[in-house]
């Protein structure tokens, strides 16, 4: 055996490194609830700790192990905490981080049966109960990717495979030179990753038929153009901002008619769905082909973990296909047919966990919660000074601005700087706006009133000093 080796060996053995590793996560969690929301300038600054050349001779484990807590840790952005509100970033379940942690040590890869049987048991348990929870058609297929930037990529990919497929090409084998025309269809406020996808998959921002919305950022049914079979329809299950869900009930019936695909890129709305209360708004999506949804921000599943949903089976595994005389392919479920990657962590373990541990109940309380949430901050920072609530509340996306551009990027820096909450920018027709984003099991309504608080103090700082 090589030293390397024998080193490596004895530190399986003796379990040391692991026990190190688990009582520096224990003390992470024990403080992270009370933590400044956002890194201190002097932890950030200690980073250049890392700034050194691939050490020659191999490092003692708990060393680097050691320095990682050290300088590592202070320097994490508390989103298991209650008060992150930025960029829909969920906390995490604690049963899915105690699940992914035992994941770990199996190290699964979910690409066939036959390299993780659990895997793959999982995800086709997991499929049925997504399929039940939505209301989706039966015979609906899952597949388990990293967010959904990938699962809006393999919704559209089938989208572009059945499009040409009716038209008698096979773009698995000819590609895109000379193939017939596809048609996008979107709203004007559509998802980067949307974007993102159309332009991986050779369909051209350029050739975006794009349809207006209307002050809540939702597609106008009447101005959505004749469709056709050769139309992708995409649509939005929670606008990034407003939270806004485009009118699926009359826009899918209208395009059913004609034959249309329709994608729904719901990243943290389409769990609406699953909460008795809030389920009008995403009335009608089951008549949709294809679907895009993130664990990790609404259902609070550890980073990552996205699903693509898609009615007609056969497109997305036809999409995602990938054949090698070395593959062994199962009876049972092979989850590299319905995703790009052929190596992949077996993510459906945590998925599986906390739904498992919720139950539909859970989930109706802890989603709803968001809701209850986000309107309270929006009640309260209505009724304080110098702040505007730019959108209608309907599900856990509040927009908010002050009396101008200038003033709102000033309040933003105030607040995040301050660090007892944290928020991004972002622009709503035109104007500067901080876009607060409620997506934590954590948060509680003390949270919510001392991040107005946060607010509060920012604006008369900048209000007075300027």
């Amino acid at each position: 055996m090589s030293t390397i080796q024998d080193k490596m060996f004895h530190e399986l053995k003796s379990k040391e490194i692991f026990k190190q590793a688990s009582d520096y996560a224990h003390q992470y969690l024990s403080e992270v609830f009370n933590r400044n929301v956002y890194p201190l300038t002097p932890d950030l600054e200690k980073l250049s700790v890392f700034d050194e050349q691939l050490p020659h001779e191999s490092k003692l484990a708990e060393d680097v192990l050691k320095q990682l807590n050290d300088y590592g840790s202070p320097a994490t952005t508390a989103t298991l905490g209650a008060r992150y509100f930025g960029f829909v970033t969920g906390s995490v379940v604690p049963v899915g981080l105690a699940a992914k942690n035992l994941a770990t040590y199996w190290d699964q890869v979910s690409a066939l049966n036959v390299l993780s049987p659990i895997a793959s048991k999982l995800e086709t348990v997991v499929e049925q109960w997504l399929v039940d929870l939505f209301e989706l058609p039966e015979d609906t297929a899952a597949g388990f990717v990293s967010g959904t930037s990938t699962a809006n990529l393999c919704g559209l990919a089938a989208a572009r495979y059945r499009i040409l497929q009716r038209n008698n090409w096979d773009i698995n084998k000819k590609g895109l030179r000379n193939a017939p025309r596809i048609r996008v269809v979107t709203g004007a406020h559509a998802h980067s990753t949307v974007l993102k996808a159309i332009g991986i998959l050779g369909l051209g921002h350029d050739n975006i038929e794009w349809v207006d919305v209307d002050d809540q950022g939702r597609i106008k049914v009447e101005d959505i153009p004749s469709l056709d079979e050769n139309t992708i329809l995409i649509l939005q299950a929670g606008n990034v901002n407003s939270g806004a869900f485009d009118d699926f009930e009359h826009i899918c019936r209208k395009a059913r008619k004609s034959n249309a695909w329709i994608h729904i890129d719901g990243a943290f709305g389409l769990w609406a769905g699953a909460v008795e209360k809030l389920r009008h708004l995403t009335q009608g999506m089951k008549l949709a082909t294809s679907w895009a949804v993130d664990g990790h921000k609404t259902l609070n599943t550890p980073y990552d973990c996205g699903i693509t949903l898609c009615a007609d089976k056969e497109a997305l595994t036809a999409a995602l296909h990938m054949s090698g005389s070395y593959i062994i392919e199962s009876k049972e479920r092979d989850g590299m047919f319905f995703t790009p990657e052929m190596s992949r962590r077996a993510r459906i373990i945590e998925l599986w966990a906390i739904m498992k541990y919720l139950g539909k109940k859970g989930i109706d309380e802890m989603v709803y919660g968001f809701h209850l949430r986000a309107r309270q901050f929006a009640s309260a920072i209505s009724k304080v000074d110098g702040f505007i609530v730019e959108n209608d509340v309907v599900f856990n996306q509040v927009i908010v601005r002050c009396e101008n551009d200038d003033l709102t990027e000033r309040v933003l820096f105030r607040i995040q700087e301050m660090r007892e909450c944290w928020l991004g920018g972002s622009e709503w027709f035109g104007n500067k706006i901080m876009r607060v984003s409620i997506c934590s099991w954590a948060t509680t309504a003390d949270d919510i009133t001392s991040s107005v608080n946060s607010f509060k103090k920012a604006y008369q700082i900048e209000s007075t000093v300027h």
